[in-house]
C-alpha cells in the first residue's frame, strides 16, 4: 500500500514547529518563503539546514546569491507567514510590504522578528520535491544581541544602524501544529536540562 500524500502531511503535522521566513537577495532581486523545515545542524562550525520547494521563486535567488537568512517570527507576525506562503503579486512584487535590513550576507533580515540566522550556502542536496540547503552561520541575532562570525562583516551591517523597534527576548514565537497557527501558553515553563549550578544546589539540599 502506497503512502498517500495527504496522510503523510497529517502525520508530519503532529510535530509542532516554529514558523520562519527564509529570505535571499541577489543583485537587487529579493525573495522570501515561509518555511517550517528548518533546524540547527552543528555547533562547530555553526551550521543550519533549510528545505525549499523546487517551485519556489526564492530558490534561484538563494542559489545565485549563495546565501540566505532565516527569520523567526513572533506570534504577532502571522500575517507575514501567510503572505510569504501564497503565490501573489503582493509577495513577488512588493515583498509583502515587509521592511528589512541586513547583517553579514546581504540577505534581508525582517524588522521586529523574534531572532534571525544569516548564513552562506556551503552545500546543496536533492530532497524529492524540495532542495536541502546547508548554511554556515555568518551572523545571528536575538533582541538587541548580535554576533558575527567574522569581525569584518560588521562594517557591512545595516543592522547595527537600524532604527526600527527591536523586540525584547520575552516575545513569544509563532507556532504551527496540525495545519494551523498556534500561540504558546506562557503559564507553564520548565527547563529541558538541569544545569550544573542546579545540580550543586540539589546536592546542598541533600
Amino acid at each position: 500500500m502506497a503512502i498517500e500524500k495527504e496522510f503523510f502531511r497529517q502525520v508530519m503535522g503532529r510535530f509542532a514547529t516554529g514558523v520562519t521566513i527564509v529570505t535571499a537577495k541577489n543583485e537587487g532581486t529579493i525573495g522570501g518563503i515561509t518555511v517550517n523545515a528548518f533546524c540547527s545542524v552543528s555547533l562547530n562550525p555553526p551550521l543550519v539546514l533549510v528545505c525549499i520547494d523546487l517551485s519556489s521563486h526564492t530558490l534561484p535567488i538563494m542559489r545565485q546569491s549563495g546565501a540566505f537568512a532565516v527569520n523567526m517570527l513572533t506570534d504577532q507576525q502571522e500575517h507575514l507567514s501567510r503572505c510569504f506562503a501564497l503565490p501573489s503579486s503582493e509577495r513577488y512584487e512588493h515583498f509583502c510590504h515587509a521592511t528589512y535590513h541586513s547583517a553579514a550576507t546581504g540577505a534581508p533580515i525582517l524588522d521586529d522578528i523574534l531572532a534571525f540566522v544569516d548564513a552562506r550556502i556551503v552545500a546543496e542536496y536533492p530532497g524529492g520535491d524540495h532542495t536541502i540547503f546547508l548554511g554556515q552561520v555568518e551572523a545571528i541575532g536575538i533582541g538587541s544581541k548580535i554576533a558575527f562570525g567574522h569581525e569584518t562583516d560588521t562594517s557591512h551591517a545595516a543592522l547595527i544602524a537600524h532604527n526600527g523597534h527591536i523586540p525584547v527576548e520575552e516575545e513569544n514565537p509563532l507556532a504551527y501544529y496540525r495545519g494551523q497557527y498556534r500561540h504558546l501558553a506562557t503559564h507553564y515553563r520548565q527547563p529541558s536540562l538541569v544545569t550544573p549550578r542546579e545540580q550543586d544546589r540539589e546536592g546542598e539540599k541533600r
